[in-house]
């Protein structure tokens, strides 16, 4: 064979070769029981009249815009705020955790604040900070120092309260949500908004 064809067999060859692999490499393999449906997560959810995923995203995005409009956060330089987790004052179980941390990074995203840990999470940071001062593992000098740790300027609060009403076949769920910010230094609520929802349903729905 002389060089001539030698070139285009080597190339047929790894034109194959390659076509091979990018097929591999795209197909993955389809595990499904046939019963569940990828869906759209902003899709309104009207399963029950329950507390949900609907009532959390309204509220977020809601509270987060009226909080970055607040007048005390545009007179200061990216503040630092911390945040305490949502009071459910409702009958029923609602994660306020994951409430409070979707306005948190609404906020967040804004640029317009710094975030400090909020209270449930001080314990692991103080925890970070003792380690790496302690244990022997880090040089002095890249190690993270005690008392350094900025004060938060502000801290959001916040409930979540409910009323529930039932006549003949029909129920009736009224949630009410309060947000405040304070300032830690002055102790003054700098700014507050309210949230409402109302959903109502008949008994095949509860």
């Amino acid at each position: 064979m002389n060089q001539s064809k030698r070139l285009h067999v080597n190339l047929a060859i790894t034109l194959a070769l390659s076509v091979a692999l990018t097929g591999c490499a795209t197909k993955s393999p389809n595990l499904s029981s046939g019963n569940v449906e990828y869906g759209d997560s902003k899709t309104v959810e009207t399963l029950t009249n329950e507390f949900g995923s609907t009532d959390l995203q309204s509220i977020a995005e809601s509270m987060s815009s009226s909080l970055l409009q607040a007048p005390v956060l545009a007179a200061k330089s990216r503040p630092v705020v911390t945040v305490a987790e949502v009071k459910n004052r409702t009958s029923e179980y609602i994660d306020t955790k994951s409430i409070t941390d979707s306005i948190r990074t609404r906020i967040l995203k804004s640029g317009l604040v710094r975030f400090a840990v909020d209270t449930s999470a001080m314990q692991t940071q103080v925890d970070e900070i003792t380690r790496q001062n302690q244990g022997g593992l880090y040089k002095k000098s890249k190690s993270k120092k005690i008392g350094q740790m900025e004060g938060a300027d502000f801290r959001i609060e916040g409930t979540i309260t409910s009323i529930v009403k039932r006549a003949d076949d029909v129920k009736d769920v009224y949630y009410k949500f309060s947000l405040q910010l304070i300032d830690n230094e002055s102790g003054l609520m700098e700014w507050a908004d309210e949230k409402e929802i109302r959903k109502t349903s008949n008994k095949s729905l509860y």
